[in-house]
């Protein structure tokens, strides 16, 4: 269950769970400061005892003092006063996060935004509302008894108490429609393959028509008669069959060209006849993450009336090792013309992405594209799961990216693009094999991908660190992410709309 939130003027806390804030010198707002010689008492006695510093997301949990009118008391250390006024929304979301992960069963809070400085920015307050949700966030569908494993046990009530409350409401608006997005990227990540096929992903996808989205999926003979052999190709060992889905958003300008956001998106990926280990192969149900990432930014955009036009495009393929699956030696020809030898068939991503690159630019025309995918696990080996591998042909939109991670903890690292790496997919038997080796794995694979956008400007971004199976934050406890989501969203809010 996810948190109920609302937001209203500083007051003493009445009901539940009281949060506080205080820093490294135990200074708290004026509010909180009224809340009565007693309290501020036990608090002091309390931080001696059990060390508490006011160490930025250290929390001192306390049972309230008679006369309170609220059952615990939480403090919520800051770090050092001098350092509170240059917080950013990654660190107030992560003040958030924190406060959620300490609800425990409570049904209802009552957070003061208020530090020794003063008021808490209508910004700073919807980036720690939006902590709070993502932290919140637990996937058990399929779990005959809920609430053993969440934190908050239910869905808690949270009075955020701020300065200016009708300010942090319209923040809220803005950044609770990119959290959504955010968790719809994680549920498609974790639903398993055997519910979430190709074509209950594109059903899905159609939901977002409710938003304002405009839909069209192309199915198996639609996709042939633009000749996609390049993605029809994984796709003919299942039973599933391949779908495109096209989303669209019009928010911008009629005649403005539209930015391009494209995902891989293999449902479950086996590796086909080069088929994968099993140890570990459940997780290869989340090898759409790049298409989730791509379904949930769609969301955000269109829930928050972005002023842009943004179009979305997602392969969506399973690739099994059927009798009637690609074999490695087999040469397909892609949408562009290009012609690709099948060396391995685990690297299946990049076939889908190159049609669904070159559909995208053909037909709209985008004043750019960026793809997402879970590509290669030379990208892990490369950058861990901390950063994801960004390759682009264009110097100011990779700048952009980059400045877009480190704005919401969704980082990137770029990595080189260059011919002498072009050489290593070179094929005596066609115009490009699909994979050139172990050597360099993530760069080959985003050569491969450069040969099919022409010159418009483009980013792939490889996830496969990042998407799925990435480490537990303050705001993400789960096993899928929703990585790019975020990222995506502040790219085109800092750059793009108008």
């Amino acid at each position: 269950m996810l948190p109920k939130i609302s937001f209203s003027k500083p007051a003493a806390p009445q009901k539940g769970v009281a949060v506080i804030l205080a820093d490294d010198k135990l200074a708290t707002g004026a509010t909180a400061a009224g809340l009565g010689e007693g309290a501020q008492d036990l608090i002091r006695r309390a931080a001696e005892t059990a060390g508490f510093s006011g160490k930025s997301k250290t929390v001192l949990d306390l049972l309230a003092p008679a006369g309170l009118g609220v059952d615990r008391l939480l403090v919520v250390g800051l770090g050092k006063a001098d350092g509170i006024a240059a917080l950013d929304d990654n660190e107030w979301a992560a003040l958030g996060g924190t406060v959620m992960g300490k609800l425990g069963k409570a049904k209802a809070a009552e957070v003061l935004l208020e530090t020794p400085a003063g008021a808490v920015e209508a910004g700073h307050a919807a980036a720690f509302a939006m902590g709070m949700k993502l932290r919140a966030y637990v996937f058990d569908r399929y779990k005959s008894k809920k609430g053993d494993d969440e934190e908050t046990g239910g869905s808690v009530k949270v009075s955020l108490l701020v300065d200016d409350a009708k300010a942090a409401k319209k923040a809220w608006a803005d950044a609770d429609a990119v959290s959504d997005g955010t968790l719809l990227a994680r549920d498609l990540v974790n639903e398993p393959a055997n519910v979430l096929t190709t074509v209950e992903f594109a059903n899905r996808a159609s939901e977002l028509s409710k938003l304002g989205v405009e839909i069209e999926i192309l199915d198996e003979k639609a996709m042939k008669k633009l000749k996609m052999n390049a993605l029809l190709g994984v796709a003919q060992g299942s039973e599933s069959p391949p779908r495109m889905v096209i989303m669209r958003w019009n928010g911008g300008k009629k005649d403005a060209a539209p930015l391009a956001f494209i995902g891989k998106g293999v449902v479950f990926d086996t590796g086909g006849i080069s088929i994968k280990p099993a140890a570990s192969m459940e997780d290869m149900k989340g090898d759409m993450g790049g298409a989730a990432a791509v379904t949930g930014l769609m969301h955000a955009l269109a829930a928050r009336k972005a002023k842009v036009n943004a179009i979305g495009v997602i392969g969506l393929v399973e690739n099994m090792p059927d009798g009637k699956a690609q074999r490695p030696g087999d040469i397909v020809t892609a949408m562009s013309g290009a012609t690709i030898e099948i060396i391995n068939t685990d690297a299946e991503g990049r076939l889908v992405l190159a049609d669904a690159l070159w559909y995208t630019q053909e037909r709209f025309k985008p004043a750019f594209m960026i793809n997402l995918a879970t590509l290669t696990g030379a990208i892990i080996i490369a950058l861990g799961s901390t950063h994801a591998g960004i390759f682009s042909n264009n110097d100011e939109l990779a700048a952009r990216l980059a400045e877009a991670g480190l704005a919401t903890d969704e980082k990137v690292w770029r990595l080189p693009l260059s011919k002498d790496y072009d050489k290593l997919i070179d094929t005596p038997n066609a115009d490009m094999k699909n994979t050139g080796g172990r050597s360099a794995g993530s760069i080959t694979a985003a050569q491969f991908l450069q040969r099919f956008v022409n010159d418009v400007p483009w980013v792939h971004i490889d996830v496969a660190g990042t998407a799925m199976g990435s480490p537990k934050t303050d705001v993400s406890k789960g096993w899928a992410s929703g990585f790019g989501v975020r990222l995506l969203d502040r790219l085109v809010r800092d750059h793009y709309e108008g």
